[in-house]
């Protein structure tokens, strides 16, 4: 099918050469030493503390990039972003886990982690895995591994890593990764550049680290219009795609040929708040954006699908969520991120990752259209009962054509008549995607790992929490 376009070819041209200007003449702030050194040896002059990147560079450092990347999980499954699918993930790194039973929200814990992947293993729709919740009962420094660690076990798709913020979470990462495979085929990592423009010393370092694991790599600036970005979406994709690209030109120059997803996750100021802004149809707007600028490099193009500043799962979860999802499926995305996210990332909830796998399939049929065919046509189904047949209902076109898939028939969407709806109780859907995360998890089960497995596992996490506790409350600067 056609894509949607929500840029000219004018317009995405337009970014492109903003960009350049933005990397050639306002440079990138980076002071790491070998990071500066190794891009000055591809041809990036320095200015202050500004590294700037000419063209030329950018260039060649894009056409090293392959068009696809592959992700295995240890059951063995493969999903390839840039193979003209749409793949789904869910939403990464939440604080707090809200019920929809009672209304209210709780810390996230290690065993919230294992659930998640778990209940997501579960789900048809979704096909890789980002550990889902930030355990609050394990000590900051080791959040982002315990994620990873405690996602593992429950799940046999593949996992995509947690985001990184160090080359030692990065190494740690890794090496767990290796207890089920070769880390570059089955782990991506993701490290985000601080907007405007920013690389610290601990993200370059990270971005470095990942290439040198020869780990796919996802750059990941996260810009809010109007705060660390300009208020325009067209100067906010511009300062994006810089920074993407800044980090994508330095992994390459310290392993040609990585793999890059190229992520976008720009959000927009709520101007009477100073709030993010997660559930606007901005958001939406500018992913499918995102999705044609990473295409016109030619790479596979990761932005966020379902995304909401509402607190519970009520109209407004809903109507964001839909727009944001669907304007980026329909412009090409080659994987949307998103599922039971709730209030900007801040929260998930089991619910919402059961109502999503179902929008998901939503968006998989509006992206699918509908045949326009001789058999489709059914001018010959018409006459028949126009002379008589009994009805639509009797003809073998109609059986045939919802067993192609022609209607998307949900499960937790309300298509009863009000009789017998109320008659049953009057259950809403969020009841309904509570109570089938409540089945999944009682039922679904996942094969574990092996013994040695779970033993090298352990052992990372406790060499790597007795390196913070040696460093006490210094301990974050070593990981």
């Amino acid at each position: 099918m056609t894509h949607l376009t929500v840029l000219t070819d004018e317009g995405v041209e337009g970014l492109h050469q903003a960009t350049l200007r933005l990397l050639g003449d306002v440079g990138v702030l980076l002071g790491q030493p070998e990071a500066r050194a190794v891009l000055c040896a591809a041809g990036a002059t320095v200015r202050g503390e500004r590294v700037l990147l000419p063209p030329d560079l950018i260039e060649r450092a894009v056409a090293q990039c392959p068009r696809r990347v592959t992700l295995r999980g240890r059951g063995g499954q493969t999903v390839t972003l840039g193979d003209g699918d749409l793949h789904w993930h869910n939403l990464g790194g939440a604080r707090d886990v809200y019920d929809p039973r009672t209304g209210r929200r709780r810390p996230a814990t290690v065993q919230d982690v294992a659930d998640s992947a778990r209940l997501l293993d579960a789900l048809d729709r979704v096909t890789t895995i980002t550990p889902f919740f930030t355990p609050q009962d394990v000590p900051g420094p080791l959040m982002s591994l315990a994620m990873y660690r405690h996602t593992l076990p429950h799940t046999t798709k593949p996992v995509q890593g947690p985001g990184l913020q160090t080359a030692a979470e990065v190494r740690c990462i890794a090496r767990m990764a290796a207890v089920i495979g070769p880390p570059a085929e089955v782990l991506t990592l993701a490290v985000s550049p601080l907007s405007p423009l920013t690389f610290p010393n601990d993200v370059a370092e990270a971005i470095m680290e990942t290439a040198r694991w020869g780990v796919p790599l996802g750059p990941l600036p996260c810009p809010i219009a109007g705060a660390t970005s300009p208020m325009s979406l067209a100067g906010s994709l511009a300062q994006q795609n810089a920074e993407v690209l800044a980090a994508l030109v330095l992994a390459q120059v310290v392993r040609p040929g990585l793999p890059i997803i190229y992520c976008g996750r720009l959000a927009m100021m709520e101007p009477r708040t100073g709030l993010s802004v997660w559930g606007g149809v901005e958001t939406g707007l500018a992913a499918a954006a995102t999705v044609q600028l990473g295409h016109r490099y030619g790479l596979p193009v990761n932005v966020y699908g379902f995304s909401t500043n509402a607190h519970v799962l009520d109209l407004q979860n809903g109507y964001e969520r839909a727009f944001n999802a669907i304007l980026p499926a329909l412009a090409g995305a080659d994987e949307l991120s998103g599922i039971g996210e709730m209030a900007a990332g801040v929260c998930g909830s089991y619910a919402q990752m059961v109502c999503d796998d179902e929008i998901a399939a939503s968006v998989q049929r509006a992206r699918r259209a509908f045949a326009v065919d001789e058999d489709a046509l059914a001018v010959e189904v018409i006459a028949a009962v126009m002379d008589g047949a009994r009805h639509f209902l009797s003809q073998r076109h109609t059986v045939r054509t919802l067993r192609a898939g022609e209607i998307f028939c949900p499960r937790l969407a309300e298509r009863r008549g009000w009789e017998e709806w109320a008659r049953t109780g009057r259950e809403g859907i969020a009841e309904r995607a509570q109570a089938e995360a409540e089945r999944l998890l009682a039922g679904h089960t996942v094969p574990p790992l092996s013994a040695e497995q779970e033993r090298e596992l352990a052992e990372i996490m406790q060499e790597a929490a007795g390196v913070q506790g040696a460093a006490g409350v210094s301990g974050r600067a070593l990981f």
